[in-house]
């Protein structure tokens, strides 16, 4: 870890990270096993708690994964911290229970997607864990950062399950004319050299989504693993028709349930319900970013957080010999 930016991240983190990655926490891909190894790997793992199709089968997974998290201390590992993904959105009903299970498991890090962050702050803030707040326009971040969230995860233009339409760079600009706190970027970061870049932009912490989805402890379904693999940035197909909210859908997804990639107009007949036997908008219509050319092959999920790691090193190795470098490092301005 290096930078400026470090100094808003807690001591406890720095001492456990190897880089300011956090496992952005995917739908029906990002699983308990996913958040463990990446927290061994030394980055932040993280899933939704939707994952779990009920309370009670999240209870039973994050009981698991605390003796897991146990035994490997125990063993003398050093773990990265752990977060849990929020749908905070008002029609949400299991809301009150996974803030109850948030709180009987104490995840460091609560991330709220999808509504304002304030019912998770009182019960994270009280066993001294962090809420940052998933948000894909200044507007939005505003509002959050008035609702007291710790810290913004943006949302920004080449992200995939759901996409912002702003550039990093605008983006953490003009967030920080009005907020101090911990700033995450989103979108399109899929190596250790854009981990890097985006420090260099102002971020604290970065979302790693697309890049993860191939491994191998990934709940996503094997066509889509492999889909994924294959795919560059050319067969994305950017929407909000299907779900309301934009984002990237890969174009072969959308052609195996019959749909025209090119005239998606006529999706809005498509079920989004849930019927049974019809395909349905998450489950069989699949994302991943811009950052997807950089899949290369289902891998373990330790393996690839190895690699982003010597990556992100590199990057940083390859600053300090840049002339730019070494023209402007002593500089006080």
């Amino acid at each position: 870890m290096t930078g400026e930016n470090a100094g808003r991240l807690p001591k406890g983190w720095l001492d456990t990270l190897k880089m300011p990655v956090i496992a952005a926490p995917m739908f029906l891909v990002s699983s308990a096993a996913m958040v463990l190894e990446a927290c061994r790997g030394g980055i932040i793992g993280c899933m939704p708690t939707v994952n779990a199709r009920t309370p009670e089968i999240l209870d039973q997974r994050l009981s698991e994964l605390a003796d897991s998290f146990d035994k490997a201390s125990a063993a003398g590992e050093v773990l990265a911290p752990w977060a849990l993904g929020v749908t905070t959105h008002r029609t949400n009903e299991r809301l009150p229970a996974d803030l109850e299970l948030c709180r009987k498991y104490r995840p460091p890090l609560v991330i709220t997607a999808m509504g304002s962050p304030k019912p998770a702050i009182e019960v994270v803030h009280s066993y001294g864990g962090l809420v940052f707040a998933d948000v894909s326009t200044p507007e939005y971040a505003r509002k959050a950062a008035e609702a007291g969230a710790d810290g913004l995860v943006l949302v920004c233009a080449g992200a995939g399950g759901h996409t912002g339409q702003i550039a990093a760079p605008a983006f953490v600009n003009a967030v920080r004319e009005f907020f101090d706190g911990i700033i995450v970027i989103g979108g399109a970061i899929s190596t250790g050299s854009a981990v890097r870049s985006a420090q260099v932009l102002g971020a604290d912490l970065v979302y790693v989504g697309t890049r993860l989805i191939a491994c191998e402890e990934s709940t996503a379904d094997a066509r889509y693993k492999q889909m994924v693999v294959e795919a560059t940035s050319k067969d994305l197909v950017m929407t909000n028709v299907l779900t309301g909210a934009w984002s990237h859908k890969l174009r072969r997804s959308l052609e195996a349930v019959g749909l025209d990639p090119d005239n998606l107009a006529t999706a809005k007949e498509f079920d989004l319900k849930y019927a049974d036997n019809k395909p349905k908008a998450w489950k069989d219509i699949w994302s991943a970013g811009q950052g997807v050319g950089s899949v290369r092959g289902i891998e373990p999920m330790g393996e690839i957080v190895a690699g982003l790691v010597r990556e992100y090193r590199k990057a940083i190795r390859d600053e300090a010999v840049d002339p730019w470098f070494s023209k402007y490092a002593g500089d006080a301005a």
